[in-house]
């Protein structure tokens, strides 16, 4: 029965690809909404980067779906690995002040490549973030530039470096908010979902697509501090085994 049920489902799917393809010509793609995106985006958005137009100007409810599942996958991993670290050192031994700044510093070289690499990090990932609305990349992507940088210098040197969880819980939280309060000013104002305020600016310009560097900004802390609570929580869950 299961195999003539797999049959069946790959008769359908070659049916549906051979409707599909023989309805559109090959290589003369109709690319409707992509063409009035790409004529409109500069006009209605200003961003140079059009990338960034769809992602946070036309589509900027799907943008806050997708933080949400972040957030999400971020809180129960990050649960889940409490736990098993709770329960690993516990069944080792009784020692409950047993934590990642109990173990030494890695070896020489790896702490003076991250001692110069650290600083060179933090810059990309600011930069990617701020200048995401003109050049590929955005908070996305600088978001966790920023979160590996933090977590190797942790990882590296736990001995010398910590991270306030409290203060990162802060930082996220505040992303969080202030990414939905600017989409609810637009609202507010009679215009669509994070559509950019304060003027577009000069075209192609730092200080240019409205609120669109302020949104991508508050993405790239809040994905951040995200992955950098899931990095360090996952290291510690492999310390608590050794």
């Amino acid at each position: 029965m299961t195999k003539y049920s797999a049959l069946l489902f790959i008769s359908g799917l070659v049916f549906l690809l051979m409707v599909v393809t023989g309805l559109l010509p090959i290589g003369h793609a109709p690319m409707l909404v992509g063409n009035a995106i790409l004529e409109g985006a500069k006009d209605q958005v200003g961003a140079a980067n059009v990338v960034t137009s769809v992602v946070l100007g036309y589509r900027g409810l799907d943008t806050l779906g997708e933080l949400s599942i972040l957030f999400a996958a971020a809180s129960v991993v990050g649960l889940v690995l409490t736990k098993s670290s709770f329960n690993k050192t516990a069944s080792a031994n009784n020692d409950d002040n047993k934590h990642l700044h109990d173990h030494h510093d890695s070896g020489f070289v790896a702490v003076n490549a991250i001692d110069l690499i650290f600083p060179l990090l933090l810059v990309v990932g600011m930069y990617i973030i701020t200048h995401g609305h003109l050049t590929p990349g955005g908070g996305f992507q600088g978001g966790v530039v920023l979160a590996v940088a933090f977590s190797m210098l942790v990882i590296v040197r736990p001995r010398r470096a910590s991270i306030n969880h409290g203060m990162v819980s802060v930082i996220e939280s505040f992303a969080g908010i202030t990414f939905i309060v600017i989409g609810l000013i637009a609202l507010f104002k009679g215009q669509s979902f994070l559509q950019p305020l304060l003027g577009h600016g000069e075209f192609a310009s730092l200080w240019s697509a409205g609120t669109l560097p302020l949104l991508y900004l508050a993405v790239g802390l809040k994905v951040g501090a995200e992955l950098a609570g899931l990095l360090l929580a996952l290291n510690t869950d492999e310390a608590a085994s050794w």
